[in-house]
């Protein structure tokens, strides 16, 4: 089972960090991406890290602001969000892959954790 945390009411300057761990099966041989559904829109791709972390994906919309990372050690997945904007508005899920690499499309996803809601005011 995935968890996502780390969200909250955040100002534009602010850089938070999201987490996704994982209780039960460990997310090794995993890839994980996370995605995020804004207020009235589709849930959309955010980012995506390969097994056992050398490859990553990114949504041209967070390119360059936002990061994703693991570790492996503690089962965790990361994601760090710098220059936030208020489109950045959103809830913010984990998910496990249902492959080693990276994909940008959720039907490659098998597990879902419950999201995060992260609001950025400007």
């Amino acid at each position: 089972q995935l968890q996502a945390f780390g969200g909250g009411l955040v100002q534009a300057r602010d850089s938070p960090r999201l987490s996704c761990a994982a209780s039960g099966r460990p997310l090794s041989h995993s890839a994980v991406g996370w995605f995020r559904r804004g207020p009235g829109k589709e849930r959309d791709f955010v980012a995506s890290i390969s097994w056992p972390g050398r490859k990553t994906l990114y949504a041209s919309s967070v390119k360059g602001r936002f990061s994703i990372s693991r570790d492996n050690i503690k089962n965790t997945v990361y994601l760090q969000m710098n220059d936030l904007k208020p489109d950045d508005t959103a809830v913010y899920y984990c998910a496990r892959g249902m492959k080693q690499y990276p994909g940008e499309s959720s039907d490659e996803y098998i597990h879902w954790g419950k999201g995060t809601q992260v609001t950025v005011s400007s």
